[in-house]
């Protein structure tokens, strides 16, 4: 089933996000090599696709896993979390419709 990974940031996380980027890309390219990952990305904390030292508010990540418990175990995981960059994350069932 597909789960949505919905979290949001601590003020100005975007040096811990840095911190650790490289290792929160390479989990979602895991997931994406495994062809689960249907989604990902930051949410930028001004109406730019770059938002330089404005930084970023949250993410969403939209991927298949076995079950909510793992969809959430994955999320824990998250290198943005362990900076502490990200101040909560929601993980809830997500079915896919359109496109």
């Amino acid at each position: 089933m597909l789960y949505a990974v919905i979290s949001q940031d601590v003020e100005d996380s975007l040096e811990k996000r840095l911190s650790v980027r490289p290792a929160h890309i390479e989990r979602l390219n895991a997931l994406k090599n495994e062809g689960r990952l249907i989604l990902a990305g930051p949410h930028p904390a001004i109406d730019n696709v770059d938002p330089g030292e404005a930084g970023f508010t949250g993410s969403l990540v939209v991927a298949e896993f076995e079950c909510l418990a793992d969809a959430q175990a994955w999320a824990d995981a998250d290198p943005y979390m362990a900076s502490g960059a990200y101040a909560s994350v929601i993980v809830k069932p997500f079915k896919k419709v359109l496109p």
